[in-house]
């Protein structure tokens, strides 16, 4: 169904030379889709020219940034999706620098429906949320209609996003959906820090022969692998039962964090780590265990993740074996 609902289709991609949005480009372009792409490639924000290599000449890049308003209402002219992905997306600089992230993953995101509503009505619109909003759970799994309560500015702004994407299309009916996500992990992830993800560091070091820190290690999580994440927008964009609603993404397998650690040594044949004391900077805006509900997206879309935890890993780390050059 999502192959012939791209075909000839032209798409906007917020963020597309980041982690997700590149690999969802490359998707879209393999299905037939006319792409473009738009990112600022602020280098604090993961986007990489390197993510779409091989794919120069089937993409259209726009390099720009969510906040200009110009460039925003000019490019979602003429779209019939808009994957919404661009964000900031670490909890740390959220602390750090608030107002930043309050013009890029709030103001932003309205002056983005805004122009959405005005030139152009009929676009269907996926917006990449995050399971940071619902805070420190209550009890496990954690469903779509758990209280949402941020523990940074970060998952603050972002639930403000979320909802102004269910707002417009509640009382617009602008197309709009909104995927949870929880831990995505694959090639093309940010590694060079951890602004996107703690494991991407850990992947850099394994494959430097470095030592990594695992805070505490008793922690629980779910991880879902880049190419089921993909498959949960094309099939959130594809269907009009998803207009309204929001989904948590999951991953197969549950883990804690000491577990992962060692897994991700097995799958790489080499490397080594050290259980450290949670620094206390980060302490405060942990959300402890975390792992993801996703009966309501298998129920309504037919999504559920299909890659292993340990393939993914591995994957991971032949790609990196094999670009890291690119992504220090």
């Amino acid at each position: 169904m999502t192959s012939q609902a791209f075909c000839d289709s032209r798409i906007l991609i917020t963020g597309g030379l980041g982690f997700i949005g590149s690999t969802l480009a490359m998707k879209l372009a393999d299905l037939g889709a006319d792409v473009t792409v738009v990112d600022s490639l602020i280098p604090e924000y993961g986007g990489n020219l390197s993510n779409t290599s091989g794919y120069e000449s089937r993409l259209h890049i726009n390099i720009s940034d969510v906040r200009d308003e110009h460039s925003m209402r000019y490019l979602v002219q003429g779209k019939d999706y808009l994957f919404n992905l661009a964000g900031q997306t670490s909890h740390m600089d959220s602390m750090q620098d608030p107002s930043t992230d309050l013009e890029i993953n709030c103001r932003a995101q309205l002056s983005i429906l805004e122009a959405c509503r005005r030139y152009n009505p009929e676009v269907k619109i996926v917006f990449a949320s995050t399971r940071q909003i619902y805070g420190k759970p209550d009890s496990l799994p954690v469903a779509e209609d758990h209280l949402l309560r941020p523990v940074d500015v970060n998952g603050i702004n972002k639930m403000a996003g979320e909802w102004y994407h269910i707002l417009y299309n509640n009382v617009y009916d602008l197309r709009a959906c909104a995927l949870r996500l929880t831990n995505t992990y694959g090639p093309r992830m940010r590694i060079k820090d951890a602004r996107q993800t703690f494991l991407g560091i850990w992947v850099r070091q394994v494959i430097q022969g470095n030592a990594f820190d695992v805070w505490d290690g008793h922690q629980v999580r779910d991880f879902t692998y880049v190419d089921d994440a993909v498959e949960a927008f094309l099939l959130a964009a594809a269907s009009d039962v998803a207009n309204g609603q929001v989904f948590n993404l999951g991953g197969e397998a549950v883990i804690n964090l000491k577990s992962l650690a060692e897994l991700l040594v097995k799958v790489s044949g080499s490397g080594t780590y050290a259980l450290k004391t949670f620094p206390n900077d980060r302490k405060k805006i942990d959300i402890g265990d975390y792992y993801s509900n996703f009966d309501k997206i298998r129920s309504m879309l037919g999504w559920e993740p299909k890659v292993p935890l340990s393939d993914g890993l591995a994957r991971t780390v032949a790609f990196y074996r094999q670009h890291l050059a690119k992504y220090l």
